[in-house]
Protein backbone atom coordinates (compact mmCIF):
# COMPACT_ATOMS: atom_id res chain seq x y z
CA UNK A 1 0.00 0.00 0.00
CA UNK A 2 1.17 3.36 -1.15
CA UNK A 3 2.45 5.49 1.51
CA UNK A 4 0.46 9.41 1.26
CA UNK A 5 2.58 11.93 0.82
CA UNK A 6 0.55 15.29 2.30
CA UNK A 7 0.05 18.09 0.10
CA UNK A 8 0.04 21.78 0.93
CA UNK A 9 -1.56 24.27 -0.95
CA UNK A 10 -0.12 27.52 -0.44
CA UNK A 11 -1.09 31.04 -1.32
CA UNK A 12 1.01 34.09 -1.73
CA UNK A 13 5.06 33.90 -2.63
CA UNK A 14 5.85 36.45 -0.16
CA UNK A 15 8.25 35.72 2.96
CA UNK A 16 5.05 33.63 4.90
CA UNK A 17 4.19 31.70 2.14
CA UNK A 18 8.18 30.81 0.92
CA UNK A 19 9.11 30.23 4.51
CA UNK A 20 6.42 27.89 4.86
CA UNK A 21 7.38 25.85 1.86
CA UNK A 22 11.18 25.19 2.98
CA UNK A 23 10.14 24.26 6.15
CA UNK A 24 7.23 21.76 5.10
CA UNK A 25 9.21 20.30 2.02
CA UNK A 26 11.83 19.72 4.80
CA UNK A 27 9.25 17.61 7.05
CA UNK A 28 8.25 15.45 3.46
CA UNK A 29 4.98 17.53 2.53
CA UNK A 30 4.60 18.06 -1.11
CA UNK A 31 4.01 21.48 -1.66
CA UNK A 32 2.11 23.84 -4.07
CA UNK A 33 2.59 27.87 -4.13
CA UNK A 34 0.28 30.09 -5.91
CA UNK A 35 0.88 33.76 -6.55
CA UNK A 36 -1.31 36.12 -8.32
CA UNK A 37 1.69 38.60 -9.62
CA UNK A 38 3.60 37.37 -12.26
CA UNK A 39 6.74 37.10 -10.59
CA UNK A 40 8.31 38.25 -7.46
CA UNK A 41 7.60 41.45 -5.85
CA UNK A 42 10.55 43.04 -5.89
CA UNK A 43 11.66 46.39 -3.27
CA UNK A 44 9.55 46.68 -0.37
CA UNK A 45 11.16 48.49 2.67
CA UNK A 46 13.84 47.91 4.59
CA UNK A 47 13.63 45.43 7.40
CA UNK A 48 15.59 43.95 10.14
CA UNK A 49 16.20 40.28 11.09
CA UNK A 50 17.32 39.70 14.67
CA UNK A 51 16.30 37.58 17.71
CA UNK A 52 14.14 34.24 16.89
CA UNK A 53 13.69 35.57 13.68
CA UNK A 54 17.22 35.72 13.00
CA UNK A 55 17.75 32.21 14.42
CA UNK A 56 15.31 30.43 12.19
CA UNK A 57 16.86 31.94 9.27
CA UNK A 58 20.07 30.64 10.84
CA UNK A 59 18.44 27.18 11.06
CA UNK A 60 17.19 27.56 6.88
CA UNK A 61 21.03 28.09 6.33
CA UNK A 62 20.10 31.72 5.03
CA UNK A 63 22.38 33.80 6.97
CA UNK A 64 25.56 33.76 4.38
CA UNK A 65 22.94 34.34 1.36
CA UNK A 66 21.20 37.21 3.32
CA UNK A 67 24.40 38.73 4.29
CA UNK A 68 25.16 39.23 0.67
CA UNK A 69 22.35 41.47 0.05
CA UNK A 70 22.09 42.93 3.25
CA UNK A 71 22.43 46.78 3.93
CA UNK A 72 26.07 47.59 4.36
CA UNK A 73 26.67 49.00 7.20
CA UNK A 74 23.93 49.89 9.90
CA UNK A 75 26.20 52.79 10.75
CA UNK A 76 25.17 56.57 11.63
CA UNK A 77 21.40 57.43 11.33
CA UNK A 78 21.39 61.05 10.55
CA UNK A 79 18.15 63.12 11.10
CA UNK A 80 17.42 66.63 9.84
CA UNK A 81 14.89 69.40 9.64
CA UNK A 82 12.85 70.82 6.42
CA UNK A 83 15.70 73.31 6.48
CA UNK A 84 18.63 70.93 6.28
CA UNK A 85 19.43 71.30 9.53
CA UNK A 86 20.85 68.14 11.93
CA UNK A 87 18.63 67.32 14.21
CA UNK A 88 20.34 64.41 16.01
CA UNK A 89 23.00 61.69 14.87
CA UNK A 90 22.78 58.37 16.52
CA UNK A 91 25.82 55.68 16.02
CA UNK A 92 24.30 51.86 15.34
CA UNK A 93 27.51 50.56 15.75
CA UNK A 94 27.90 51.62 19.18
CA UNK A 95 23.89 51.60 19.96
CA UNK A 96 23.45 47.92 18.36
CA UNK A 97 27.13 46.37 19.39
CA UNK A 98 25.49 43.76 21.42
CA UNK A 99 22.98 42.67 19.40
CA UNK A 100 23.16 40.29 15.85
CA UNK A 101 21.59 41.83 13.05
CA UNK A 102 21.00 41.82 9.22
CA UNK A 103 19.12 44.57 7.56
CA UNK A 104 18.05 43.95 4.14
CA UNK A 105 15.09 44.92 2.02
CA UNK A 106 11.90 42.82 1.98
CA UNK A 107 12.53 42.11 -1.61
CA UNK A 108 15.97 40.51 -1.08
CA UNK A 109 14.78 38.39 1.51
CA UNK A 110 11.62 37.06 -0.88
CA UNK A 111 14.37 36.50 -3.69
CA UNK A 112 16.50 34.58 -1.27
CA UNK A 113 13.83 32.15 0.14
CA UNK A 114 12.74 31.24 -3.56
CA UNK A 115 15.86 30.24 -4.69
CA UNK A 116 15.96 27.79 -1.91
CA UNK A 117 12.35 26.62 -2.72
CA UNK A 118 12.06 26.95 -6.31
CA UNK A 119 14.00 23.35 -7.04
CA UNK A 120 11.97 21.59 -4.28
CA UNK A 121 8.23 22.85 -4.38
CA UNK A 122 5.73 24.23 -7.69
CA UNK A 123 5.61 27.73 -8.02
CA UNK A 124 2.89 28.90 -9.81
CA UNK A 125 2.60 32.44 -10.73
CA UNK A 126 0.36 34.74 -12.51
CA UNK A 127 -2.88 32.68 -10.95
CA UNK A 128 -4.91 32.92 -8.14
CA UNK A 129 -7.34 30.78 -5.98
CA UNK A 130 -10.99 32.20 -7.03
CA UNK A 131 -13.32 29.47 -4.38
CA UNK A 132 -12.14 27.22 -1.74
CA UNK A 133 -14.36 24.01 -0.65
CA UNK A 134 -13.49 21.29 1.90
CA UNK A 135 -14.54 18.59 4.19
CA UNK A 136 -13.18 16.13 6.54
CA UNK A 137 -10.94 14.68 4.00
CA UNK A 138 -9.03 16.93 1.90
CA UNK A 139 -9.39 20.88 0.94
CA UNK A 140 -10.46 22.01 -2.56
CA UNK A 141 -9.12 25.30 -4.15
CA UNK A 142 -10.11 26.40 -7.56
CA UNK A 143 -8.02 28.63 -9.53
CA UNK A 144 -9.02 31.28 -12.11
CA UNK A 145 -8.00 29.28 -14.81
CA UNK A 146 -10.45 26.84 -14.06
CA UNK A 147 -8.01 24.29 -12.89
CA UNK A 148 -8.83 22.75 -9.31
CA UNK A 149 -6.42 21.86 -7.29
CA UNK A 150 -6.57 19.02 -3.71
CA UNK A 151 -4.94 19.66 -0.61
CA UNK A 152 -4.62 18.12 2.90
CA UNK A 153 -3.83 21.86 4.28
CA UNK A 154 -3.99 25.18 2.79
CA UNK A 155 -2.02 28.11 3.87
CA UNK A 156 -3.10 31.99 3.14
CA UNK A 157 -0.14 34.19 3.31
CA UNK A 158 -1.61 36.81 1.10
CA UNK A 159 -0.90 39.45 2.47
CA UNK A 160 -2.74 41.71 4.81
CA UNK A 161 -5.68 42.14 2.82
CA UNK A 162 -5.83 38.26 2.20
CA UNK A 163 -8.52 37.79 -0.38
CA UNK A 164 -8.95 34.08 1.44
CA UNK A 165 -9.03 35.72 5.07
CA UNK A 166 -11.85 37.65 3.99
CA UNK A 167 -13.63 34.78 2.06
CA UNK A 168 -13.48 32.31 5.10
CA UNK A 169 -12.78 34.18 8.36
CA UNK A 170 -13.83 37.91 8.52
CA UNK A 171 -14.23 41.35 5.97
CA UNK A 172 -11.52 44.07 6.09
CA UNK A 173 -13.75 45.67 8.56
CA UNK A 174 -13.98 43.50 11.13
CA UNK A 175 -10.17 42.07 10.97
CA UNK A 176 -8.31 45.01 10.27
CA UNK A 177 -7.29 47.71 13.10
CA UNK A 178 -5.59 50.83 11.42
CA UNK A 179 -3.09 52.86 14.45
CA UNK A 180 -4.16 56.01 12.19
CA UNK A 181 -1.18 56.40 10.06
CA UNK A 182 -0.64 55.32 6.39
CA UNK A 183 3.15 54.80 5.15
CA UNK A 184 4.62 54.21 1.10
CA UNK A 185 7.56 52.77 0.44
CA UNK A 186 9.32 52.43 -2.88
CA UNK A 187 12.47 53.03 -4.86
CA UNK A 188 14.34 56.18 -6.39
CA UNK A 189 17.28 57.48 -7.88
CA UNK A 190 19.82 59.36 -5.84
CA UNK A 191 19.92 62.67 -7.53
CA UNK A 192 22.63 64.25 -4.81
CA UNK A 193 24.64 61.85 -4.16
CA UNK A 194 23.12 61.31 -0.65
CA UNK A 195 26.43 61.42 2.05
CA UNK A 196 24.50 59.54 4.93
CA UNK A 197 24.11 56.05 4.34
CA UNK A 198 20.51 56.69 6.47
CA UNK A 199 18.73 59.87 6.77
CA UNK A 200 15.55 60.46 8.35
CA UNK A 201 13.73 64.08 7.78
CA UNK A 202 11.04 64.31 10.54
CA UNK A 203 8.43 66.89 10.70
CA UNK A 204 5.20 67.09 12.97
CA UNK A 205 2.85 64.10 11.65
CA UNK A 206 5.57 62.90 8.93
CA UNK A 207 8.73 61.15 8.69
CA UNK A 208 10.53 60.40 5.69
CA UNK A 209 13.62 57.61 5.41
CA UNK A 210 16.11 57.10 2.97
CA UNK A 211 18.41 54.24 2.96
CA UNK A 212 21.45 54.34 0.18
CA UNK A 213 21.44 51.31 -1.34
CA UNK A 214 24.66 51.32 -3.41
CA UNK A 215 24.57 52.25 -7.54
CA UNK A 216 22.76 55.29 -6.84
CA UNK A 217 19.81 54.28 -5.57
CA UNK A 218 18.02 55.00 -2.42
CA UNK A 219 14.69 52.72 -0.33
CA UNK A 220 12.34 55.21 0.45
CA UNK A 221 9.82 55.21 3.35
CA UNK A 222 7.19 57.65 4.37
CA UNK A 223 5.37 57.63 7.63
CA UNK A 224 2.20 59.67 8.11
CA UNK A 225 -0.67 60.50 10.64
CA UNK A 226 -3.89 60.16 8.85
CA UNK A 227 -7.27 59.49 9.30
CA UNK A 228 -8.27 57.96 5.70
CA UNK A 229 -7.86 54.30 4.92
CA UNK A 230 -7.11 52.01 2.30
CA UNK A 231 -4.70 50.92 -0.49
CA UNK A 232 -4.07 53.96 -2.94
CA UNK A 233 -4.01 52.98 -6.64
CA UNK A 234 -0.93 53.67 -8.56
CA UNK A 235 -1.86 56.78 -10.54
CA UNK A 236 -2.88 58.89 -7.25
CA UNK A 237 0.62 57.63 -5.08
CA UNK A 238 2.83 60.49 -6.38
CA UNK A 239 0.04 63.05 -6.22
CA UNK A 240 -0.91 62.02 -2.92
CA UNK A 241 2.86 61.64 -1.22
CA UNK A 242 3.48 65.65 -2.89
CA UNK A 243 0.46 66.34 -0.69
CA UNK A 244 1.35 64.80 2.01
CA UNK A 245 5.27 66.22 2.05
CA UNK A 246 4.64 69.80 0.43
CA UNK A 247 6.25 71.33 3.35
CA UNK A 248 9.01 68.87 3.54
CA UNK A 249 12.96 68.73 3.41
CA UNK A 250 14.08 69.74 -0.34
CA UNK A 251 15.05 66.38 -0.64
CA UNK A 252 12.09 64.73 0.12
CA UNK A 253 10.03 66.79 -2.64
CA UNK A 254 12.73 66.42 -5.35
CA UNK A 255 12.92 63.06 -5.18
CA UNK A 256 8.81 62.88 -5.18
CA UNK A 257 9.05 65.64 -8.61
CA UNK A 258 11.17 63.17 -9.99
CA UNK A 259 9.71 60.33 -9.60
CA UNK A 260 7.85 58.05 -11.92
CA UNK A 261 3.84 58.55 -11.61
CA UNK A 262 4.21 54.66 -10.76
CA UNK A 263 7.20 54.84 -8.35
CA UNK A 264 6.02 54.34 -4.67
CA UNK A 265 5.24 50.55 -4.88
CA UNK A 266 2.88 50.89 -2.01
CA UNK A 267 0.57 53.15 0.00
CA UNK A 268 -1.01 51.42 2.76
CA UNK A 269 -1.75 51.70 6.20
CA UNK A 270 -0.08 50.38 9.35
CA UNK A 271 -2.73 48.18 10.47
CA UNK A 272 -2.76 45.23 12.90
CA UNK A 273 -5.06 41.98 12.06
CA UNK A 274 -6.55 41.13 14.96
CA UNK A 275 -8.80 37.81 15.05
CA UNK A 276 -10.26 35.43 17.68
CA UNK A 277 -8.56 32.41 15.67
CA UNK A 278 -5.98 31.78 12.35
CA UNK A 279 -7.40 28.68 11.19
CA UNK A 280 -10.45 26.87 10.10
CA UNK A 281 -11.00 22.85 9.47
CA UNK A 282 -8.14 22.59 6.95
CA UNK A 283 -6.98 25.94 6.10
CA UNK A 284 -4.74 28.30 8.17
CA UNK A 285 -3.91 32.06 8.07
CA UNK A 286 -0.16 33.14 7.74
CA UNK A 287 1.97 36.20 8.12
CA UNK A 288 0.64 39.34 7.64
CA UNK A 289 -2.94 37.66 6.55
CA UNK A 290 -3.28 36.40 10.25
CA UNK A 291 -1.59 38.40 12.68
CA UNK A 292 0.21 41.65 10.41
CA UNK A 293 2.43 43.51 13.29
CA UNK A 294 2.77 46.74 11.66
CA UNK A 295 6.88 47.98 10.29
CA UNK A 296 6.74 49.53 13.83
CA UNK A 297 7.23 46.24 15.46
CA UNK A 298 10.23 45.58 13.61
CA UNK A 299 9.33 41.90 13.81
CA UNK A 300 7.32 40.88 10.81
CA UNK A 301 9.68 39.13 8.81
CA UNK A 302 11.00 37.34 11.70
CA UNK A 303 7.93 36.29 12.96
CA UNK A 304 6.70 34.93 9.32
CA UNK A 305 9.69 32.70 9.18
CA UNK A 306 9.39 31.90 12.87
CA UNK A 307 5.80 30.47 12.71
CA UNK A 308 6.11 28.71 9.59
CA UNK A 309 8.99 26.47 11.29
CA UNK A 310 6.44 26.34 14.21
CA UNK A 311 3.95 24.74 12.18
CA UNK A 312 6.58 22.91 10.63
CA UNK A 313 7.61 21.21 14.30
CA UNK A 314 3.68 20.90 15.04
CA UNK A 315 2.97 18.91 12.11
CA UNK A 316 5.75 16.86 12.33
CA UNK A 317 4.94 16.15 16.45
CA UNK A 318 1.51 14.66 15.21
CA UNK A 319 2.54 13.23 12.27
CA UNK A 320 1.56 9.80 13.83
CA UNK A 321 -1.99 10.60 14.45
CA UNK A 322 -4.69 9.89 11.63
CA UNK A 323 -4.23 12.86 9.30
CA UNK A 324 -7.58 14.52 10.02
CA UNK A 325 -7.04 14.43 13.68
CA UNK A 326 -3.31 15.57 13.91
CA UNK A 327 -4.19 18.50 11.59
CA UNK A 328 -6.42 19.69 13.60
CA UNK A 329 -4.03 19.68 16.83
CA UNK A 330 -1.64 20.86 14.51
CA UNK A 331 -3.59 23.70 13.95
CA UNK A 332 -4.62 24.68 17.22
CA UNK A 333 -1.20 23.77 18.83
CA UNK A 334 0.68 26.63 16.16
CA UNK A 335 -2.11 29.30 17.51
CA UNK A 336 -1.68 28.52 20.85
CA UNK A 337 2.02 28.94 20.78
CA UNK A 338 2.49 32.02 18.45
CA UNK A 339 -0.61 33.75 19.97
CA UNK A 340 0.75 34.79 23.66
CA UNK A 341 4.17 36.43 21.41
CA UNK A 342 1.53 38.12 18.66
CA UNK A 343 -0.59 40.13 20.99
CA UNK A 344 2.43 41.40 22.82
CA UNK A 345 4.00 42.60 19.82
CA UNK A 346 0.75 44.22 18.63
CA UNK A 347 0.84 45.99 21.92
CA UNK A 348 3.89 47.70 21.42
CA UNK A 349 2.74 48.55 17.85
CA UNK A 350 0.13 50.18 19.61
CA UNK A 351 2.36 51.61 22.58
CA UNK A 352 5.19 52.97 20.20
CA UNK A 353 2.99 54.61 17.24
CA UNK A 354 2.33 57.95 18.58
CA UNK A 355 6.02 58.60 19.77
CA UNK A 356 6.98 57.00 16.02
CA UNK A 357 5.47 60.02 14.56
CA UNK A 358 4.11 62.33 16.88
CA UNK A 359 1.13 64.06 15.77
CA UNK A 360 1.46 67.28 17.16
CA UNK A 361 4.39 70.08 17.15
CA UNK A 362 5.05 70.33 20.69
CA UNK A 363 5.09 66.65 21.17
CA UNK A 364 7.39 66.24 18.15
CA UNK A 365 9.84 69.28 19.61
CA UNK A 366 9.55 67.35 23.04
CA UNK A 367 10.50 63.83 21.61
CA UNK A 368 13.89 65.42 19.51
CA UNK A 369 15.15 67.63 22.62
CA UNK A 370 14.97 64.35 24.84
CA UNK A 371 16.34 62.09 22.01
CA UNK A 372 19.54 65.25 22.09
CA UNK A 373 19.28 65.41 25.51
CA UNK A 374 20.24 62.01 26.63
CA UNK A 375 23.45 61.03 27.58
CA UNK A 376 24.89 58.49 24.82
CA UNK A 377 24.93 55.50 27.42
CA UNK A 378 21.21 56.24 28.11
CA UNK A 379 20.25 56.52 24.45
CA UNK A 380 22.10 52.89 24.08
CA UNK A 381 20.28 51.13 27.15
CA UNK A 382 16.65 52.91 25.49
CA UNK A 383 16.97 50.96 21.94
CA UNK A 384 18.55 48.03 23.39
CA UNK A 385 15.54 47.69 26.15
CA UNK A 386 13.17 48.15 22.86
CA UNK A 387 14.92 45.37 20.79
CA UNK A 388 15.61 42.85 24.00
CA UNK A 389 11.58 43.32 24.51
CA UNK A 390 10.99 42.52 20.89
CA UNK A 391 13.68 39.15 21.34
CA UNK A 392 12.40 38.45 24.31
CA UNK A 393 8.52 38.32 22.99
CA UNK A 394 9.66 36.17 20.19
CA UNK A 395 11.48 33.83 22.76
CA UNK A 396 8.69 32.10 23.79
CA UNK A 397 8.75 30.77 20.05
CA UNK A 398 12.06 29.04 20.22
Amino acid sequence: MATHTPHALISGAGIAGLAAAWWLQRIGWQCTVIEQAPGLRDGGHMLGLSGPGLATARQMDLVDALQAVAFPDMGLHVYRDRNDREILRMDYRTLLRDMQWITLRRGDLVRTLYQRVADMVEVRFGQRITAVAQDAHAVQATLDDGSVLHADLLLAADGVHSWLRQQLFAADAQALQPLGYRYASYEIDDPQQLAEQFVSYPEPALQSEYYALGHGRLAALHVWRSDDCGEVASPARVPLLQQVTARSNRFVRYGLQHAASDSPGVIDDLALVTLPRWHTGRVLLMGDAAHSLSLISGQGAGMALASASVLAQELQRVAELPQAEAIAAALERHDQRLRPTVLRLQQRSRRLAPAFVPAKAWSFHLRNLALRSMPDAMLRRFFLNGLKSEAEAMAALA
